[in-house]
């Protein structure tokens, strides 16, 4: 509180003084506080409430008085200083760019060192009226360049097969660089007066380059701030295409210097079919590309597309490897369940989520065949109005990303056929020929009984860790108790394990039942027969068939995965979440942080002090004021005034903050994915960018066009 009043008081020569100090020798008169802040119990006594801060001060009157030496300025650069900063920052990028491309061009290493040698002698050297119209010249492409990434307009324009023979036309940079000259930009007139009208005023390879520098420029302003926060955690997710080949979008979680959690995009990556040589590149881009200390790095976890999951796995057991502390763990953005099912080695199980997710995107995109649904939803439940109206309700959100996912589709799919159906065998205009071609093909798939007995069996094993997945995404006291309750949803999957014959007996029956309201033949899969060649054994029957092919093998990689996805270190990780008041406070302030936060000892600033420290953030909260709320959230406590007095506290609950498991509380700081996801969607698959659309999806950072200029010159000179 003695700092809190220095501040507002603005006596930068008190800063340096100890609470004790402040206390015996200095005294603040009671003008300035609110008459709030003090108790008039006596006449005689002023007596200041415990959270009395002083706000009243006029912060005017000194300008009058020439004596008030005693003031925080707010230190001016000189040009000299402000070109040395400059400098710094432009030998910084620099020297990740040619990182990057002694990489990429082992061959052309040495004379890039000796350019970027050569540019530290002419620093002082003056420009040339001839390099200055060059490098504005630059900056103008620059600005054409971030304008387009921003504004998501693809480089290309008009395709060459949508043109007649011989008949030239401008691609969309070119054209807005055209615009640009008309409106008055005389560095560019001057530039292309001359030029032929159909010649490219810059080449593809130019443009490229460029987009590169943009991409790089803009990640570094993000990069810088992480490697600031020292902490860090990856997350990458579903693989997506960039004109044509495949990509891992990656985002990075870390606190910044106003202790906000943040995620933000940094990227894509080429994925690579092989687990191995994408675990290499993935590293060595994140530490020699991209600059991040991966020693630093407390958390990874990967959200991927089914058939995936267990390539990423690698990646993760790689890293793992040589950085036991980056615990590799759930994403808060994904579900458990879903989580669970994308990750199951079992064909079945990928056709059967390829085949959920098409229904969805169908239905999502026509508001007509949502209405038809609604309308098949009420006719078979008028007898239940309750349940119809609440699957009506569900059909309209993200219903294949909820916990109770498989139990939402299994009600859902007698509707869904019957709304299919009629939607393919409408012989009015009604409906256009794609929607009508989509629902026959998906009323089909959703008519197989492979198809019905995987849903069904994925929904009896996942229903038992449906409320652990839950809690995982709710409340930071939720997701500690939810920690001590994985035992317990183990030891019933075992259990399950232990004796299948009998619950597969029940889920078998399950999905035959309904298989016999939707009149599907009951089966065994038809590329199972064709590839027995005649020469099936007798004794194999459905039931039979699908426990060793599904039930078995999905109910041993889940507990697996459970295992894996909850190690010991990460589950010692979210003990330490009683570091949070409102949890000490359900747990009567009986807590024992010291012996799970050994794992990050090294993390500490004052690991000696730790056990002190933890007493007295104990006491603090259990003796606090009556009218004193307990923060509820590691957001709340990162933002408490007088969190700087508890530095192993706050390292603590940074690196707490930043493991993927946890979600980001305040949305406005989760808005890297939702900007990726909009990009994703809003753009042709052949329109995308790896270089366009980090400044797409990065709009709102910063960007120096003259560091951008100045390496641009060093790296192509």
């Amino acid at each position: 509180r003695c700092q809190r009043w220095v501040e507002n008081c603005r006596r930068a020569d008190l800063e340096d003084k100890t609470p004790d100090q402040l206390n015996k020798h200095y005294r603040l008169c009671a003008k300035h506080f609110e008459t709030s802040m003090i108790c008039r119990s006596s006449p005689y006594r002023t007596v200041l409430r415990d959270n009395a801060v002083p706000t009243i001060f006029d912060l005017t009157s000194h300008l009058n008085n020439p004596h008030s030496r005693h003031r925080k300025r707010i230190k001016e650069l000189s040009e000299d200083e402000i070109r040395t900063l400059k400098q710094q920052k432009i030998e910084e990028a620099f020297e990740r760019e040619q990182t990057t491309q002694e990489l990429n061009e082992s061959n052309e290493q040495n004379t890039v060192s000796q350019e970027g040698g050569g540019g530290q002698e002419e620093e002082a050297v003056p420009l040339t009226l001839e390099e200055r119209e060059n490098k504005d010249y630059l900056k103008s492409l620059f600005e054409i360049l971030i304008l387009m990434g921003k504004q998501n307009i693809p480089l290309d324009g008009h395709n060459i097969d949508e043109l007649p023979e011989g008949i030239f036309t401008l691609d969309n940079f070119q054209a807005l660089l055209e615009y640009r000259i008309n409106a008055g930009d005389e560095v560019l007139r001057k530039r292309f007066e001359m030029t032929a009208v159909n010649l490219e005023y810059c080449s593809k390879t130019q443009q490229k380059q460029m987009l590169e520098i943009c991409e790089n420029c803009v990640r570094e302003e993000t990069l810088r701030e992480v490697r600031d926060s020292h902490f860090f955690s990856i997350i990458t997710d579903e693989v997506v295409d960039i004109a044509g080949e495949e990509h891992l979008p990656v985002l990075v979680r870390f606190v910044d210097d106003s202790h906000n959690l943040r995620e933000e995009f940094v990227g894509f990556l080429p994925y690579e079919a092989d687990p191995e040589i994408l675990a290499v590149k993935f590293h060595t881009t994140i530490t020699e590309k991209w600059g991040l200390n991966m020693e630093y790095c407390r958390g990874q976890a990967y959200i991927v597309s089914s058939g995936f999951a267990s390539k990423m796995k690698v990646v993760a057991t790689r890293l793992l490897e040589k950085y036991p502390q980056a615990v590799y763990t759930l994403c808060s953005s994904c579900a458990l369940n879903i989580w669970l099912a994308k990750s199951v080695p079992v064909v079945g199980v990928s056709v059967a989520l390829g085949t959920i997710e098409e229904v969805y995107c169908l239905f999502n995109q026509s508001p007509q065949l949502l209405v038809q649904l609604d309308n098949t939803i009420s006719v078979l439940f008028q007898n239940n109005k309750e349940k119809g109206n609440k699957l009506r309700e569900i059909c309209r959100s993200q219903w294949t990303g909820r916990h109770d996912s498989f139990e939402v589709l299994v009600d859902l799919l007698q509707a869904l056929v019957l709304c299919l159906d009629a939607v393919s065998s409408d012989s009015s205009v009604r409906w256009n020929n794609f929607i009508a071609g989509r629902a026959f093909v998906l009323s089909s798939a959703l008519t197989d009984f492979d198809f019905i007995v995987t849903v069904v069996i994925l929904k009896n094993v996942l229903s038992f860790t449906r409320a652990f997945g839950k809690n995982l995404q709710g409340q930071t006291s939720d997701v500690f108790f939810a920690s001590s309750s994985l035992t317990a949803v183990l030891h019933s999957l075992n259990e399950v394990m232990e004796n299948i014959e009998v619950y597969h007996e029940f889920w078998f029956e399950e999905a035959t039942n309904l298989a016999t309201k939707l009149e599907v033949q009951i089966k065994l899969p038809g590329k199972f027969l064709r590839a027995q060649q005649g020469n099936l054994d007798p004794g194999v029957t459905s039931e039979n068939y699908y426990k060793e092919i599904l039930s078995v093998p999905t109910v041993e990689h889940i507990i697996q995965e459970l295992k894996d996805i909850f190690s010991e270190q990460h589950l010692k990780a979210l003990k330490c979440l009683s570091l949070v008041p409102s949890v000490m406070g359900q747990l009567k302030f009986n807590t024992s942080e010291e012996h799970h936060a050994d794992m990050y000892k090294n993390d500490l600033p004052n690991p000696d002090t730790l056990s002190a420290e933890l007493h007295c953030w104990r006491i603090k909260w259990k003796h606090r004021g009556k009218d004193i709320d307990l923060p509820s959230t590691i957001y709340e406590a990162l933002h408490l005034p007088d969190i700087k007095f508890f530095p192993n506290v706050y390292a603590l609950l940074k690196v707490l903050c930043i493991l993927p498991v946890m979600k980001v509380e305040n949305e406005k700081y989760e808005i890297g994915r939702k900007r990726l996801k909009a990009y994703l969607k809003n753009t042709l698959t052949e329109q995308r960018s790896s270089n366009l659309a980090l400044l797409n999806i990065n709009f709102d950072i910063k960007h120096d066009l003259d560091l951008m200029v100045d390496t641009y010159i060093k790296l192509y000179p």
